[in-house]
């Protein structure tokens, strides 16, 4: 399924039988949430964060997993599904910014990043800012290390493509940014939520209820055995099965309390920045059991 053709493949959601499109995070990070994702009247988009965002927020998917900033962006528009997020409380094993000098030392002027995830590039520039003090300047660039640090003194890689540059011995010092704002913070970081446009939630309440359900039955079973995730982790992206343990484990899947403190503390430091033009507030979609 490609992205244009996403339209025409939802259902009318004003039919007794509606169908949702859903987005998928194309991403391992996401895989707990969406491996054993199955629901009636449901399509499936899978992309990267980038391409969700705008999907959603273009209205040609109703319900996705998408970067947390665009979230921020679009709070007007969408509602959050409850317990569902992806994100950590220190290391994220995935969100890295890689450097030819440790920042101690040489602070970069210049930084490349990865174009597929907003909500980790304004995290980058929330911690140079404030927590270092430093304004380098930023490029948008695909997300292949050695080119983007051919005329960058850093580079921000998230996702699959950062596990891989993280497993490579090549002589670059790395920041865990998860890692970085929860000792800064003392909070944790949630880089993806799971969201619904408003008139979808209004227009198809029992395919929602569902979905959601579904949801949140997928993640307890992914939760319950990760060994068909290392599994499929070791057969398509390498590594072993003691890595994708420890990345599975170290991630966060909730959304409680502590990530959503730490969630709005994000978005008050990206407006405080002018990243963000209003405040944010989280607003959930309420489960009605009474819908299914």
């Amino acid at each position: 399924m490609n992205s244009k053709s996403t339209r025409n493949e939802t259902v009318n959601l004003g039919n007794h039988k509606e169908t949702l499109t859903v987005g998928r995070i194309d991403y391992a990070n996401a895989w707990p949430l969406f491996h054993h994702l199955t629901a009636p009247n449901m399509e499936i988009v899978s992309r990267v964060p980038s391409v969700l965002n705008r999907l959603l927020q273009e209205g040609d998917i109703q319900v996705s997993a998408i970067s947390s900033f665009s979230y921020g962006v679009n709070a007007d528009k969408y509602l959050l599904l409850p317990h569902l997020s992806v994100g950590s409380e220190g290391k994220v094993n995935s969100i890295y910014l890689f450097l030819k000098e440790p920042i101690e030392k040489v602070q970069p002027k210049r930084i490349a990043v990865s174009t597929t995830s907003a909500t980790s590039v304004n995290l980058l520039k929330i911690i140079m800012t404030k927590h270092f003090g430093l304004e380098p300047e930023y490029e948008a660039a695909e997300p292949v290390l050695e080119d983007m640090l051919e005329h960058a003194d850093a580079a921000l890689l998230i996702g699959d493509p950062a596990i891989h540059a993280s497993w490579e011995q090549n002589g670059l010092h790395r920041i865990d940014l998860g890692e970085l704002w929860n000792e800064w913070t003392g909070l944790a970081m949630t880089f993806a939520v799971v969201a619904v446009r408003k008139e979808a939630a209004e227009a198809a309440p029992e395919a929602l209820a569902a979905i959601y359900k579904a949801f949140l039955a997928g993640k307890r079973q992914s939760l319950a055995d990760l060994q068909p995730l290392i599994d499929k982790a070791c057969a398509e992206l390498g590594g072993d099965a003691a890595y994708w343990h420890m990345y599975f484990t170290s991630l966060q899947y909730d959304f409680g309390p502590k990530q959503q403190e730490g969630l709005t503390l994000y978005f008050r430091y990206a407006k405080e920045l002018g990243l963000l033009e209003h405040d944010v507030e989280l607003r959930f979609y309420q489960y009605d059991q009474s819908a299914e």
